[in-house]
């Protein structure tokens, strides 16, 4: 049985817009645990933000893959376009 194209269109929508915020975020939390780091005042919590941050990459995109290849794909390539202003804004900054 096949899904309508609608259902399709709209998962696909909502998962590319879910791995903007997350890479967003995964971004965001990056460079507070680039801050923290180069602060040296104490390794735990960079290294804690470090796991929790790969921990929610990794389940976010099994969910994702668990949907489907459409919706994995869209949220890898909103992932992706967060990275992408993440660079950017960093690149402005300095």
């Amino acid at each position: 049985m096949t899904l309508p194209v609608f259902v399709l269109n709209t998962a696909t929508c909502v998962t590319f817009f879910a791995g903007f915020a997350l890479g967003f975020g995964y971004f965001a939390v990056l460079r507070r645990t680039v801050d923290l780091y180069v602060a040296g005042n104490d390794r735990l919590v960079p290294a804690i933000l470090t796991l929790g941050r790969l921990a929610a990459a990794i389940l976010f995109l099994v969910i994702a893959a668990r949907s489907g290849t459409l919706p994995l794909l869209a949220s890898f390539m909103g992932f992706l376009l967060a990275r992408g202003l993440a660079l950017r804004t960093l690149r402005r900054a300095t």
